[in-house]
């Protein structure tokens, strides 16, 4: 796939190291194996420049089945910036992602790419961090078992409106889930994994925002102290608590979809945190 002096080709393993490269530019916290989990999970192309010697551009498209997929890791590369390469590669990417209904989160400065290619802002993402306060443990939530993960699934599925099960799966191996439960069934999860400076907590799903402080308190409680990121969206309201254990709002960025459509019926659950922002 070649438009001027640009070239695209499929991510591959061998790619890693120049996305590495590319994501330290943009000043993104993103170490090597958050690359690899993100290319293990998804699919998607990078852009060399003329003597196809050099990566110039990356985007990855993240399936969830054959309904929704995310388009992620979309970088240019400061030299090659300008010359419509953005486009091409998201157009790349949502080729690659065939009938699916698309979401992303946008930066400003990639939000009117996205607006031309038919998203639309459906909300704010918002981005907490810090170094942890004290934060009591709560008493209803427990480290998840295998026999919950089926379960997790499908409250999963319910909150997001898609089957993520292969992320579910890899985050249980990569990280650690716990679960909130009123003795029967399973009410609320969340997932805790390494990334970038330190951890993140997310996806975070529960009945209430009550149920996803207890989930996010749960992780927090034995990391005082240490740092955490938590991506939420701004309609969660849980700002000021996540500020209050020491999480500050440092970045937001714009919840978008193509095309957009309406919430999946009465579900039981939110998803009150994201997984990242590159995966929902």
């Amino acid at each position: 796939m070649t438009q001027g002096n640009i070239s695209l080709t499929a991510f591959r393993p061998e790619h890693l190291e120049d996305a590495l490269r590319l994501s330290r530019q943009a000043k993104w916290p993103h170490r090597l194996d958050d690359w690899r989990l993100a290319l293990d999970l998804s699919a998607g192309f990078v852009a060399f420049d003329a003597n196809a010697s050099t990566v110039v551009g990356t985007v990855l498209m993240t399936p969830y089945k054959r309904d929704v997929a995310t388009i992620n890791m979309v970088i240019v590369d400061e030299s090659a910036r300008g010359r419509g390469l953005g486009r091409q590669l998201m157009e790349a990417a949502i080729a690659l992602a065939g009938s699916r209904a698309l979401r992303l989160v946008a930066t400003g400065e990639g939000l009117p790419l996205y607006q031309k290619l038919g998203f639309c802002r459906t909300g704010t993402i918002v981005q907490h961090q810090g170094l942890v306060l004290r934060v009591t443990p709560p008493a209803n939530a427990r480290p998840a078992e295998p026999r919950d993960i089926s379960e997790i699934i499908e409250l999963d599925r319910s909150a997001y409106c898609a089957d993520r099960e292969d992320l579910l799966r890899v985050l249980a191996k990569a990280g650690r889930l716990a679960v909130l439960g009123d003795g029967q069934r399973i009410t609320g999860f969340a997932a805790l994994r390494a990334f970038g400076r330190a951890e993140v907590i997310g996806p975070v799903v529960a009945a209430n925002a009550d149920e996803a402080t207890a989930l996010l308190a749960y992780f927090m409680a034995g990391r005082q102290g240490r740092f955490v990121r938590v991506d939420t969206s701004e309609a969660s309201q849980l700002g000021a608590w996540l500020s209050d254990k020491g999480l500050v709002q440092v970045d937001e960025g714009i919840a978008m979809q193509r095309p957009v459509v309406a919430r999946c019926g009465r579900a039981p659950a939110t998803a009150f945190a994201l997984a990242s922002q590159a995966f929902g």
